[in-house]
């Protein structure tokens, strides 16, 4: 006979325990009833949903049919031993704490079989309640960490394949984007080595036309480049002010040869009709330069690469800073280019007219790129507005009217760039800044 002394339930027990819908369910095989109704009662009380059976046989039939947090079971029963019971419990629900209960099992066995994996825990008789219950419900613990993390291995196995799925699409569409990458690439090589050659194109058109005309322009296009290569324009004005280089004559094709010859070498004998068709050239150029290039600032350069800072240009008479400021450096290389001067005396007519016909700052601009007038090792050409305090000045600065403003050899201060750049604004200066390096 089992000792049940110690769990042996009052004669007037209380009223059993309503389990709560989501209480864990406990299954409970033992051949002896008065030890199963023993342990039912005492795990009922602690809200659990029992089921209990006393042939286990019957309970792995239950086992294929249905979950249980914890399986419990008694060691020596005459269909089946405890422990073999609970190993083919295991096969059929991995995830259930078993527990065994047992009195005469050696404790080497038991051991081994917790270590295997085959129990949670056994249970000693006769067993304390209070040990009892505690070991159900770390049983019942056990089962919610193990489905839990079932549950989220499953989650992360699903999120790893959509992860791989998203990688593989996304590697598809990443070699996709650089397929069309590249195709973009050579469809933007194609247009730019068509762009060239329709402005070289024009060049030659110009070229055959007058062999003056596409030296010239060839010339232009160089400077132009040089004055792009700097800061002092915005990535449209280096576009512009470019292309405007290789077009902007195009609209002397439509002047005859013979008024184009008389006005090179012949000027005031010019009637005001012929001059007013050559006036004129720069709107024509416009025009045709639309066909190469449809940027409207493109065309507004070329328009304006004839117009004077002081408003006396032509064809629409601009001044100052309505005139763009790439139309208004082009048109000091193309005086330069189309003076027909040496380079010194070139260079003397672009001074001359720097402050008048020319933006001083685009002469300066231009005198500083191109390279034409060979300076001191120890001095540089700068712009207006690159002056800085601690520069000392190679030249004297003088005002239009012969006026000196700051001598050569002086410092500049703060308060000294400011008063140059505030008579600049009033009274342009012209004369090229050269300070000591």
């Amino acid at each position: 006979m089992i000792d049940l002394s110690s769990t042996v339930v009052p004669f007037a027990p209380p009223a059993p325990v309503v389990p709560a819908p989501d209480a864990a369910t406990i299954l409970i095989v033992d051949d002896e009833p008065v030890v199963l109704t023993a342990l039912k009662f005492t795990l009922e009380r602690e809200g659990f949903h029992i089921v209990s059976c006393t042939s286990p046989l019957k309970a792995l039939a239950i086992l294929h049919e249905r979950d249980f947090a914890v399986i419990i079971s008694d060691q020596r029963m005459p269909e089946m031993m405890g422990l073999d019971f609970l190993v083919e419990s295991r096969r059929l629900r991995p995830h259930a704490s078993r527990i065994l209960i047992t009195a005469v099992l050696a404790l080497p066995t038991i051991v081994d079989a917790i270590n295997k994996g085959e129990i949670f825990r056994f249970v000693a008789k006769p067993w304390l309640r209070e040990e009892l219950v505690a070991t159900v419900r770390n049983a019942v613990h056990r089962h919610e960490l193990v489905t839990h993390n079932e549950v989220l291995q499953a989650e992360t196995q699903r999120l790893n394949t959509e992860l791989t799925d998203a990688n593989a699409a996304l590697e598809a569409k990443v070699r996709d984007l650089e397929q069309q990458r590249q195709r973009l690439d050579h469809a933007n090589r194609e247009l730019a080595e068509n762009y060239e050659h329709s402005l070289e194109l024009c060049r030659r058109i110009l070229t055959t036309y007058d062999p003056v005309l596409g030296g010239q322009a060839k010339t232009l296009v160089e400077f132009a480049t040089q004055m792009a290569a700097t800061d002092k324009f915005t990535d449209d004005e280096r576009h512009a002010l470019r292309t405007a280089a290789w077009l902007c004559d195009l609209g002397l094709i439509g002047v005859p040869r013979e008024m184009l010859r008389a006005f090179r070498q012949k000027t005031d004998q010019l009637s005001e009709r012929e001059r007013a068709m050559l006036h004129n050239h720069p709107v024509y150029g416009q025009t045709l330069a639309a066909l190469v290039d449809s940027r409207a600032d493109v065309g507004e350069v070329i328009r304006a690469h004839h117009e004077c800072y002081d408003g006396q240009g032509y064809p629409d008479g601009l001044a100052g800073d309505a005139i763009p400021w790439a139309a208004r450096c082009l048109a000091v290389a193309v005086g330069f280019v189309e003076s027909g001067l040496t380079k010194t005396a070139a260079i003397d007519a672009l001074l001359a007219k720097s402050g008048t016909a020319y933006d001083p700052e685009a002469v300066r601009l231009f005198l500083k790129v191109s390279n034409l007038v060979q300076l001191p090792k120890q001095v540089r050409e700068i712009m207006l507005h690159e002056l800085e305090p601690g520069m000392v000045l190679a030249n004297g600065i003088y005002s239009p009217h012969g006026l000196l403003l700051i001598g050569e050899g002086q410092s500049l201060s703060p308060g000294t760039i400011a008063k140059i750049r505030s008579h600049n604004q009033s009274t342009p200066i012209s004369q090229r800044l050269l300070v000591y390096l």
